[in-house]
C-alpha cells in the first residue's frame, strides 16, 4: 500500500469577491464628496439614452412605418383544381384512403386532406412523392 495517500484533495474554501473599485473611481468620488462638503455647486450630467434601448427602437419605428405604407397584397399560391382532382382520382384508382396514401409518402394525413381540398401551398417534393406513390404524372403542363 505504498501508493495510497499520495493524492489528496484540497477542500479549503475559496472566496470570490467582486472587484474593488479602481483608484480612479475612488478619487473621483472623494473629489465630489469634498466639493459637496465645501458647498460648491455640483452639476450632474445625464447621458442621453444611458441604459435604455431607445436608440435601437427608433430604427424599428422607421421599418414599421415602411411596412404600414406598403400596400401590396400578397396572395400565396394554392393547389390548382386540376391537381386536386388528379390526386383524388389517382388515390381512388389505387383504392387508398387519405391516411394510407399519407403513410406511403411519409406525410401526415392532414397534408393529403389539404392537397385534395385545395388549401395547401404546393410543395414540389410532396407532389413528387405523390406521383411516385400513385404512379400518375401530376406535374408538367398546366
Amino acid at each position: 500500500m505504498a501508493g495510497v495517500g499520495q493524492f489528496t484533495q484540497d477542500w479549503e474554501p475559496v472566496v470570490v469577491r467582486k472587484k474593488a473599485p479602481t483608484a480612479a473611481a475612488k478619487k473621483d468620488e472623494k473629489v465630489v464628496n469634498a466639493a459637496r462638503r465645501a458647498g460648491a455647486q455640483i452639476e450632474t450630467i445625464r447621458k442621453a439614452n444611458a441604459g435604455t434601448n431607445k436608440a435601437a427602437s427608433s430604427s424599428t419605428s422607421l421599418n414599421t412605418r415602411k411596412l404600414d405604407e406598403e400596400t401590396e397584397n400578397l396572395a400565396l399560391e394554392r393547389v390548382p383544381s386540376e391537381l386536386k382532382k388528379a390526386i383524388m382520382q389517382g388515390r381512388m384508382d389505387k383504392k387508398l384512403t387519405q391516411a394510407q396514401l399519407a403513410q406511403m409518402i411519409n406525410e401526415k394525413p392532414q397534408v393529403i386532406q389539404e392537397y385534395e381540398s385545395g388549401k395547401a401551398i404546393p410543395n414540389q417534393q410532396i407532389i413528387g412523392k405523390l406521383e411516385r406513390a400513385l404512379g400518375v404524372k401530376l406535374r408538367g403542363k398546366k
